[in-house]
């Protein structure tokens, strides 16, 4: 994965209403931690970064005016309740070569074997250790012809070299399961009456 760069500003006052103010200019507020190091709070320019958010586990290049250059992967994003907009990301600094534990996407690909089956998703992300500056966006894994009753553990996930897994590989993913046969409500009235 490459590095996404990114522009940044260290910032001076704290709290609310400093916070409101970095949104009203269109910055998203920030901390940046890890490895022993004084969090340092800054505000990234919005746009930007919710482009580069749109790709799980980023990994962004913060080049923060007068204060150098933080490679790092967001940790938490805040979100408005309503408007979904980014309202504060947490940034843990990593270091080329470095191993990160992250949720990586489980994405299906292929059709279930005929009969009306159903996919249930049991995890939609699937935690792993990777290198921070090779992190997978996605993990794909087919679903080609399962039968109901099929179940799709994490230890049957083809992870990307380099990635292992951070749950027990006896983690069911995603199962197959048959159609629920649905009896006519009509015939369950009529059958109440008559006993």
């Amino acid at each position: 994965m490459s590095e996404i760069k990114l522009s940044a500003t260290l910032r001076e006052t704290f709290g609310k209403g400093s916070a409101r103010q970095a949104r009203r200019d269109a910055l998203t507020p920030g901390v940046i931690y890890g490895h022993g190091t004084a969090p340092k709070h800054v505000n990234v320019e919005g746009h930007a970064l919710m482009m580069a958010l749109k790709t799980p586990n980023a990994l962004l290049s913060l080049d923060i005016a007068g204060a150098g250059t933080e490679l790092v992967i967001p940790k938490a994003v805040q979100r408005h309740p309503l408007k979904r907009t980014i309202s504060h990301v947490d940034f843990l600094i990593v270091k080329k070569g470095e191993k990160v534990t992250v949720e990586v996407p489980v994405v299906t690909e292929g059709d279930l074997a005929a009969g009306g089956n159903l996919l249930e998703t049991l995890l939609a992300a699937v935690s792993v250790e990777a290198e921070a500056t090779h992190i997978p966006t996605e993990i794909t894994v087919s679903i080609e012809g399962l039968e109901a009753g099929a179940t799709v553990h994490a230890s049957d996930l083809k992870l990307p070299k380099g990635t292992s897994l951070a749950v027990d590989g006896e983690t069911p993913v995603l199962q197959v399961v048959a159609p629920q046969a649905e009896e006519p409500a009509a015939d369950a009235e009529a059958e109440g009456e008559e006993g």
